[in-house]
Order: structure tokens, then C-alpha cells, then sequence
């Protein structure tokens, strides 16, 4: 039976553990079993249950094939425990579910678990608030020099805030934002990578899903930048790495057979033991790789497994906020687990099941699991961690949408920007991101993306029809001072300049005009010649 896909949304842990008890009472046969001489209506035997429920998870898109009769085995004895059935008798908590002959039946009481306590929504101030433009410093200027131009932006905006090159503001100020230390970057991912991650799960709120103030910006960058030509992340503090030993096997097991770097030798069953000795490690460790904390965070990844993209993306955005020593671990056990499967020349690891499902069940609770015991963690654990084992290449890449997003913001931050008093200098109502660029790529901008615009408004200057030659002149001087390459690379000559700028008409002295009405007087003959 095909159980319907619960939709994301705070403890889903829960309202999975619900939903599948409900299934399970809705649709289990019931019916008139003797025991001891007795009759008991609406009952099943344990072989009965473990038979239908094991279908049942199977088929439910929760959980999937993956499942095996023993963990369906191990999922009724918690039910039991949690008096979701009881044996004939009415017993519960103490007794141990069999799988054989003994008869079960549903109590009367309401079996479904109830969901802990929500606290009230929080707002934004949980997250760092982004660094914006509106923090800046105002920096002294220096005489004789030019200020610093701010980056491409479209004509129309760039000549209300560069008005004062044709003569309309006079006053302007140098800003920038002050320096940003390593702390406040730590911030911003922080900031940037849970708000992609509540869009990639499809959530108005990550309340009951993840606590902001359990997310830790440095890790992140860690994860981000300290990795290795392989992806694998790189631990600064070599102690909080795996023990030699364990690195060893592992490397002699996903390398199998020219992985016995210690030259030990091998014997029938060797690589049965090297098995054993990885996964007595994991096993022994404190918390499961993906934390407690993440718990929820993960188990709502399970209802995007449909689409592989989306579930590939939530899962990269997922596993930055892991500590580094834990992704690093996680990184190492699945590769090695997808190598050991694929490896055709590995001997057979257990004598009934398959090196997969082995692999499976073997390390799936060492990934995923709740501080909650009577949760479907293991069940869970088997769906997640089989989708991750398959896509181990690709999960642990940082996703290219978040990594742009935070690099543009970084260096919108630290451009510098002209405001001239009575305009507009706020880009936080419409932000202009711009990429990181290469240091030639930079160069190059600084001669063509800076000064397309000025030489725009000089062009759109000299075409003016309606403005006076003489104001035109004026704010020709007052363009060349404020930008003297913008002009000379327009007017290399003074021919060219002449050719374009209307020259001014000489005016006679009044006691000259005199002489002017008649013969042209000698003096007079020469040409004419202003300074523009």
C-alpha cells in the first residue's frame, strides 16, 4: 500500500511516526485467533504483523525497498514499548516483541505521539542582520585628487549621482564601508546559507526545524574553503581527526584488494574484520555525523528525494553547517561505502545479505538519528543515507547559486562610492551586486566600465543643442578638471576640440569699433585666438 508523502514542515520526525502508525492500525487485518483454550477477536500474531507492516514500509515512499524484515522487527518492538500495540494479556513497555505465534492487539487508548511543545515564532533577529551600504565611513580627501568613481550602473542614474560634472551640485563626499573583519564574513554565510536553505526546503519558517543560533558561520567557511583537491575537507587541528588505524582500513577496504598499505597479511575472512573494525569506530561515536541538532533539517530533506536536483541542493546547503571533523568523516564513510558496492573484485562480506544492504544497515545510524529513541531513525537513516551514498560525488560541492550570491554581496561591500549632498546614494532599496573578477579583468574595467558613462555625458554635453555655448564651455572646464583623461582621450588635440566645441565670438572695445567700419586696420588683420 502506497502511504501518502507528508509535505516538509517542522517535526516531521513525528508526523511520520504517526502517520505510519496510522496506516499501520487502519489497514492491518484483525481476526479471531485461540490460544490457551481461548478465543481473542481483532487480534494478529507477531509473524503477522512483521509480515504486513515489513509490506507496508516497502512500499511507502518514506521509506522505500531498502527496508529489511529485521529492522520492521525492530520498528513493532518500539511500538510495543510505546504501547502503540500490547500483547493478548494487556502488557507493554516490559515485554519484548516476537516475531512468532504470540498474539497482539491495538489498545483502546490513543497510540499517537504528540509533538513537543513550539516555541513562539521568532523574526529576523535570530539571523546576523547582512552588512549593507548604509554602514559606511566618510573618508578624508586629498587635494587635487579626483574622487573615486563607482562601478557601471545604467546612464540615467549615473548622471543624477555624477551631477556635479555638468555644474548642478558642488559638494560631494567619499564613502565606503568600513573594513570587514573575518567575523562578519562568518556572518553573512551564516546569514546567506540558512535563508537558502529554508527556499530550498520550501519552508515559510525554520521554526521546530533548525535554531539559527545553533548554526555556527565559521564552520561553514571552513567546510567552504579548507578542502582539498578531492573535495575533502581539511582539518586545522590534526586531533580532531580520525585515528590513523581507522584511515588505514578504510583506505585497505575501498581499495580492496591493493589497499593493504600495513602489508598485513591476509587470511580468509581478512576483509570481514577490516569491515569490522570501521564500523566499531563509527558506531562508538557520541552523536550520529549529521548531529542531533540537524535531525529535523534532514529528515525534511526525505520528502524532496523525488527530485534529485532539489534534494541534491538541500542536502549541499545541509551539510555546510555540519562541524568540519563531522563533514570530513561523513565525506570519507560514504565514498567508501559507494566504492566498496561497486567493487567487483571484493569478496562477499556476509553470508545472506547483500554487500549493499550490508553497507546500509551498517553505517545508516551512525549518520542519521534522533536523541529520541522511539523515532523512525532507523528507518530513516536506511532511506537518506542510500540517497546519499549514491550521490556522495555531488552532495558535498557548494552549490553555485549560494556561493555567488555571498561573493556578490562581499564585494558590493567593499567598493567605494561618491555621495553628493541632495542626491540618492542608497543601494540597499535596489541593490547592484557585482562579481569577483580577475586582476587583468579589474584593469580593464577600470579604463572601460567607469568611463563609458562619463564619456557618455560628455558626448550627450557636446550634443546639447539648447544649452548656451556659453554655459556649454563652462561645464566643458569644469568636466576637464574633475576628469581630465575622459577629456583629453575625446579632444587629443586642439584641432579636434575646435572641431566641436563652438568657438567664442571676440568682442571689440568700444573705442576700437570705430576702426572697424572702415579700412581693416593692420593689427587687426591677424587671426583671432582664445584659450577655451
Amino acid at each position: 500500500m502506497e502511504g501518502k508523502v507528508i509535505g516538509p514542515g517542522p517535526y516531521r520526525a513525528t508526523k511520520l511516526w504517526n502517520e505510519t502508525i496510522k496506516l499501520f492500525r487502519e489497514d492491518m487485518p484483525l481476526r479471531r485467533h485461540w490460544a490457551h483454550f481461548r478465543c481473542y477477536d481483532c487480534s494478529f500474531t507477531g509473524s503477522e504483523a512483521v509480515d504486513y507492516l515489513h509490506d507496508l514500509l516497502r512500499h511507502n515512499y518514506n521509506f522505500g525497498p531498502e527496508v529489511t524484515r529485521y529492522q520492521t522487527l525492530q520498528l513493532l518492538r518500539k511500538f510495543l514499548k510505546a504501547h502503540v500495540i500490547e500483547d493478548i494479556k494487556g502488557r507493554h513497555g516490559t515485554e519484548d516483541f516476537e516475531d512468532n505465534s504470540h498474539l497482539y492487539r491495538f489498545p483502546t487508548l490513543s497510540p499517537f505521539k504528540s509533538f513537543p511543545t513550539r516555541s513562539l515564532p521568532k523574526d529576523s533577529s535570530d539571523l546576523p542582520r547582512l552588512i549593507r551600504w548604509d554602514d559606511y565611513e566618510e573618508l578624508p580627501q586629498q587635494e587635487n585628487i579626483a574622487p573615486m568613481k563607482s562601478a557601471v550602473m545604467t546612464s540615467d542614474l549615473w548622471n543624477k549621482r555624477h551631477s556635479v560634472a555638468i555644474g548642478d551640485v558642488h559638494e560631494c563626499k567619499l564613502i565606503r564601508r568600513k573594513e570587514i573583519t573575518s567575523k562578519q564574513v562568518d556572518h553573512i554565510w551564516k546569514s546567506m546559507t540558512v535563508a537558502h536553505l529554508q527556499r530550498v526546503l520550501g519552508l515559510k519558517t525554520l521554526d521546530g526545524v533548525l535554531n539559527p543560533l545553533h548554526v555556527n558561520g565559521r564552520h561553514i567557511v571552513h567546510n567552504v574553503f579548507n578542502v582539498n583537491k578531492t573535495g575533502i575537507v581539511v582539518l586545522e587541528n590534526k586531533a580532531e581527526d580520525m585515528p590513523y588505524w581507522v584511515v588505514s582500513a578504510m583506505k585497505c577496504l575501498a581499495n580492496w584488494p591493493n589497499g593493504n598499505e600495513t602489508k598485513q597479511p591476509v587470511y580468509p575472512g581478512f576483509e570481514r574484520d577490516v569491515l569490522r573494525t570501521v564500523a566499531d569506530y563509527f558506531q562508538r561515536l557520541k552523536e550520529p555525523l549529521l548531529t542531533f541538532r540537524l535531525y529535523e533539517v534532514f529528515v525534511n530533506i526525505l520528502s524532496l528525494l523525488q527530485d534529485k536536483e532539489v534534494a541534491t541542493e538541500a542536502l549541499q546547503v545541509s551539510s555546510l553547517l555540519l562541524p568540519p571533523p563531522n563533514r570530513r568523516r561523513l565525506q570519507l564513510l560514504l565514498r567508501l561505502m559507494a566504492r566498496v558496492c561497486q567493487n567487483p573484485n571484493l569478496p562477499p562480506l556476509n553470508d545472506t545479505i547483500a554487500t549493499r544492504t550490508l553497507m546500509v544497515q551498517t553505517f545508516s545510524q551512525c549518520v542519521l538519528g534522533s536523541a529520541d529513541d522511539m523515532d523512525l531513525d532507523e528507518l530513516l537513516a536506511t532511506k537518506l543515507v542510500t540517497f546519499m551514498m549514491e550521490h556522495h560525488n555531488i552532495i558535498f560541492q557548494v552549490p553555485t547559486k549560494l556561493r555567488c550570491q555571498v561573493d556578490e554581496h562581499l564585494s558590493h561591500l567593499k567598493r567605494a562610492q561618491i555621495k553628493y549632498a541632495g542626491t540618492d546614494t542608497d543601494f540597499t532599496a535596489s541593490p547592484a551586486f557585482y562579481k569577483q573578477i580577475s586582476r587583468v579583468e579589474s584593469e580593464e574595467q577600470k579604463v572601460i566600465g567607469t568611463q563609458t558613462p562619463l564619456q557618455q555625458l560628455l558626448e550627450g554635453l557636446i550634443a546639447d543643442k539648447e544649452l548656451p555655448a556659453k554655459d556649454k564651455r563652462k561645464r566643458l572646464k569644469q568636466f576637464q578638471k574633475l576628469y581630465p583623461d575622459v577629456y583629453h582621450n575625446r579632444f587629443p588635440t586642439e584641432e579636434s576640440k575646435a572641431a566641436v566645441i563652438p568657438e567664442k565670438t571676440p568682442r571689440l572695445k568700444p573705442h576700437l569699433m570705430f576702426f572697424s567700419l572702415k579700412k581693416p586696420f593692420q593689427p587687426f588683420q591677424r587671426s583671432w585666438s582664445f584659450r577655451a
